[in-house]
């Protein structure tokens, strides 16, 4: 870095303490804005200093550049013009500070503690985050500034206390020229107030009196120099400099005679000749109980005609003009607002001496439709609220730059009490607040708890809502709060049967997919070469009547590239991999997955599709893309290829919402039409020319984002709801988790659609926790196990945090918003290809997790998982029970594999009819392939919650032929 200076007399003065304070008047979006400050001088200058915390070191003018400040900028701009101050300081890359006399309590810190490079120059260093570079002229400071006593009439009456929010002196006033004591009180005469205020340096304000309460606080306080003189004090950070007149105050806006005629010499409003059909309204009372307009437009050469240009052009019906050059637009007054004499507005404009432009405290009101609407003074919202909400009162913030609550959403337009409550109920929050009038909060109870606040005085909440005028919205830091007081939203049962998670056996892989074959066997697959133990083939199959022993419960096999469907890179986007299960309990097969993408192969390579088996017997296969990360394959194609040339089916949709509709749900519907969900739409297609029927809504996402998805890489997870006879009930399908873009917050709730009904809608139910990557499994009663995945992140190596260790268990016999139980948590974290396997005796097999997320010293976060768990999710079994037909029901859970949080089948379960006889009992398959799709099933018999072990049955049989292909000498085939 290069610290020579153009300005040879400068010498650099080493490094500061920077301290922040609250700048005055100065909002964020959320109401806060805090300055950076500097505190220490070298000690050539004047020995070290302490800093006293709450001012500005450099204290007279400063500037910002967020691209070109440098060292030189800076001395230039304390040096020059009106500018004749002997220190310059840079702080935090793009801050600029003058000044003459250094704040008091100045001390010194290591120079190398200044080391962020300047914006305009990366070879110089312009101070760093709490820290100023400092240069000085060389020449000896001027005397110490002091508190002007008197200027003419005007005398001190002390240091006072201001806020932006409860003003202590009413009413902002320009000056002529910088602000200084004498321009500052001359403004205030000119306008006819008895009191004015210098404030930050650069602020003045008159009034008629102290407001607020405010009062004195110690003239030490007042210690920021005048930006027009720097010997002066005027005030510092919500502090004024107070004066009081004590002589005769002249007439405001020099004693013309204003009226509506333009007579008698003095300025007029403008009656005609105005553009379009605004006119003259009238005169108002501004600032009573608050401004009456809002959208402020200041200029010098205010006209009337400039402001309704203005205010017109931005699509205004109401613009108002106050104190000769002050221009505001709105479409109605609020805020309590009433005429005042016409006299009152009898200020000349600031471009047009002849022209009305309003008074103090009063504006010149002219209107576009010729109405002039009146709003009441704003109140607390506390009836007709929509729903069971109930107000609760005014709660602060837990500290400056914290939230109370998790969920914000801004509608800096639009914000109402009803939109925000209604917001907040419709995705299950049961606490509403309001901030700062354009800010809707949702969360908890529990939130409030936590945070330790109390509920203040209502009149802390004070700022009106951007979307409705009469009632208030929060204020500074300060949350107008409302509580669900009726039905709860969310009941999650806590049953006393929680399950357990047990360790069942290590494992060899880490699997992108697994399935349970009919052979009662389980195999997993991962990508050919990506295992961490270099002898590992990627294929075995695990024997669950072996698992008492490592070595025998393991069968190699092998895999050629890739799981599934499709691949990630080059020959492997195009396989297709078949197994034929083979053995038995305790007897190993010898069958193998089997792949030759020289004869079996895909019209288009794909990475991460999804493959559903339709009615008539063939395989659906949609999206993904040309390779991992690569471009979209957005288009569908039937296996096996029909005769003829290409047969693909390019989906525009697909195209859209790439790249976050990886692994897209696939149902059937009972129609026989297709559901797809792929990101955050949905939609319903033919058959037969896999045209859209029906565009379905948007799901839901989160209450602050509706950009969530619910697909790779925003992974959630879908099933089908059960199917009971007569099968005419409308099929419904569940959703469950997700995250959102940019900060990749989980969603923490399910949603159900049924697509065939008309006009369907998602039903949204919150569950107890957030949830991205989750694995949902059937269960043998109709009832869906809900684990594994994260808090925070999406899908895909090193993107998520915050494992999710809880079980759900979603029982939709209940009612709405009541059919989540929380269930036993494990010890494993299981995030990224972790997988959930329904077994034949009810149980649900827990594999995988291959999250890749490290430590910065290489070590791994949460490592690649191959312990295999398995959960137990019904154990109140009778000793010596004996089931009933009463009791007795019984359920086929179609088979499937499932990868991603995609289950192929859909996880359907179907309830069929059944009939028994003594020991026999007769089941009647349903009734179609649109109501249950060719495959095989588990068969369960249920007595009660308590399933038997399973049978497999095949319903539909093979219609599409797939046991006789490919016909290729190199594949097994099982025959139809």
């Amino acid at each position: 870095m290069n610290p020579r200076l153009t300005r040879r007399h400068f010498l650099h003065a080493t490094m500061i303490i920077a301290v922040a304070f609250q700048e005055a008047g100065q909002h964020t979006a959320a109401g806060r804005k805090s300055r950076i400050l500097v505190s220490r001088i070298q000690s050539m200058m004047s020995g070290r200093r302490s800093d006293n915390g709450g001012t500005r070191t450099l204290s007279s003018t400063t500037y910002t550049s967020t691209t070109s400040m440098t060292v030189e900028s800076c001395v230039n701009f304390c040096t020059t013009g009106s500018n004749s101050y002997i220190y310059a300081g840079v702080e935090y890359a793009q801050e600029c500070y003058c000044g003459n006399t250094f704040a008091a309590g100045a001390t010194n810190v290591s120079l190398t503690d200044c080391n962020m490079p300047c914006t305009g120059n990366s070879s110089e260093y312009c101070g760093a985050g709490n820290r100023l570079n400092v240069y000085w002229s060389g020449t000896q400071p001027p005397p110490s500034p002091v508190t002007v006593p008197s200027v003419g009439n005007w005398f001190s009456i002390g240091c006072y206390n201001d806020s932006a929010a409860a003003r202590t002196l009413a009413y902002g006033t320009a000056v002529t020229g910088g602000v200084t004591v004498e321009s500052c009180t001359t403004a205030c005469y000119n306008a006819g107030y008895p009191l004015a205020g210098m404030e930050y340096s650069d602020e003045c304000y008159c009034g008629s009196a102290i407001l607020n309460g405010a009062g004195p606080t110690p003239l030490t306080d007042c210690d920021m120099t005048c930006a027009g003189n720097s010997s002066e004090f005027c005030g510092g950070p919500n502090r004024l400099d107070m004066y009081n007149y004590t002589g005769t105050l002249p007439v405001p806006g020099g004693g013309g005679t204003g009226g509506t005629g333009g007579t008698g010499g003095g300025p007029a409003p403008v009656t005609s000749g105005l553009t379009g059909n605004w006119t003259y309204g009238a005169c108002y009372v501004d600032n009573a109980y608050g401004r009456v307009l809002g959208n402020e437009h200041d200029d010098p050469a205010t006209t009337v005609e400039s402001c309704i240009a203005f205010c017109s052009a931005s699509n205004f019906t109401i613009a108002g003009i106050e104190y000769s050059t002050q221009c505001f637009c709105g479409d109605y007054l609020v805020n309590g607002a009433v005429q005042a004499p016409a006299t009152d507005c009898n200020m000349a404009c600031g471009g047009n001496a002849a022209e009305a432009c309003g008074g103090p405290n009063r504006l010149s009101v002219y209107s576009s439709t010729g109405n002039i609407t009146l709003l009441p003074v704003p109140s607390v919202q506390n009836s007709n609220l929509p729903g069971q909400w109930s107000y609760k009162g005014c709660l602060p913030e837990p500290a400056i730059g914290a939230r109370l609550f998790p969920y914000e959403i801004d509608w800096t337009t639009n914000n109402t009490v009803d939109a925000c409550l209604n917001q907040c109920a419709a995705f299950g929050y049961p606490v509403a607040g309001l901030e700062y009038g354009e800010q809707c909060f949702c969360g908890d109870l529990s939130d409030v708890t936590a945070s330790g606040s109390s509920y203040i005085a209502d009149s802390n909440c004070n700022i009106p809502c951007s979307g409705d005028p009469i009632h208030f919205c929060g204020g500074l830091s300060k949350l107008t709060t409302y509580y669900w007081t009726g039905t709860p939203m969310n009941v999650w049962n806590t049953p006393s049967n929680i399950g357990r998670y047990e360790f069942l056996i290590g494992g060899l892989v880490v699997p992108l997919i697994a399935t349970v074959g009919i052979n009662n066997k389980v195999t997993f697959l991962e990508k050919a070469g990506t295992s961490e133990f270099s002898n590992s083939t990627g294929a075995y199959e695990l024997d669950l009547s072996l698992t008492d022993n490592y070595l025998l419960a393991w069968r190699e096999m092998h895999v050629k590239s890739d799981i599934n469907v499709g691949g990630w890179s080059l020959a492997s986007t195009y396989g297709v991999r078949l197994y034929t299960p083979d053995g038995s309990a305790g007897v190993n097969g010898t069958n193998d997955w089997e792949e030759n993408v020289n004869e079996l192969t895909l019209q288009r390579g794909r990475w991460y599709p999804t493959a559903m088996m339709m009615p008539n017997g063939s395989i659906l296969v949609v999206g993904g893309e040309t390779g991992s990360n690569a471009s979209p394959q957005p288009s569908l194609e039937i296996l096996p290829k029909v005769p003829g040339g290409d047969t693909v089916i390019t989906l525009d949709y697909l195209v859209r919402t790439d790249p976050n509709n990886l692994y897209p749900f696939l149902i059937v519907l009972p129609s026989g039409r297709i559901f797809i969900g792929y990101y955050n739409e949905a939609r319903v297609l033919d058959p037969v020319t896999f045209d859209t029927v029906t565009v379905l809504p948007n799901m839901p996402g989160a209450v602050n984002n509706f950009l969530a998805g619910r697909t790779y890489p925003m992974e959630g997870s879908a099933m089908v709801l059960p199917q009971y006879p007569p099968y005419t009930d409308p099929l419904e399908i569940l959703i469950c988790g997700g995250s959102t873009p940019g900060a990749a917050v989980a969603l923490d709730n399910c949603v159900t659609i049924a697509p065939e009904v008309e006009n369907p809608t998602w039903t949204l139910e919150r569950m107890p926790s957030k949830r991205v990557m989750p694995c949902m499994v059937t269960l043998p009663d109709g009832t869906y196990l809900i684990l594994n995945g994260a808090h925070q992140g999406v899908a895909g190596f090193g993107l998520a945090t915050d494992p999710n260790l809880s079980a759900i268990l979603y029982d939709p016999s209940r009612p709405v918003s009541q059919r989540m139980s929380i269930l036993n948590n494990t010890i494993v974290a299981r995030l990224y290809h972790s997988e959930a396997t329904l077994l034949t005796d009810g149980r649900v097999l827990v594999s995988g997790s291959d999250p890749q997320t490290y430590y910065p010293n290489g070590t791994e976060v949460y490592p690649e998982e191959m312990r295999i768990e398995f959960t137990i999710t019904e154990t109140d079994w009778d000793l010596g029970g004996q089931g009933t037909t009463a009791t007795m029901r019984i359920s086929l859970i179609a088979a499937s594999s499932s990868t991603h949080g995609n289950v192929m089948s859909g996880g359907r379960v179907i309830f069929p009819e059944f009939t028994c006889s003594g020991n026999t009992c007769t089941i009647t398959a349903p009734p179609n392939a649109y109501v249950c799709p060719p495959n095989w099933h588990q068969l369960f018999i249920l007595d009660g919650p308590t399933p038997s072990h399973s049978a497999w049955v095949r319903i539909g049989g093979d219609p599409g032929q797939l046991g006789n292909w490919p016909d290729y000498p190199d594949f097994t085939l099982p025959g139809v």
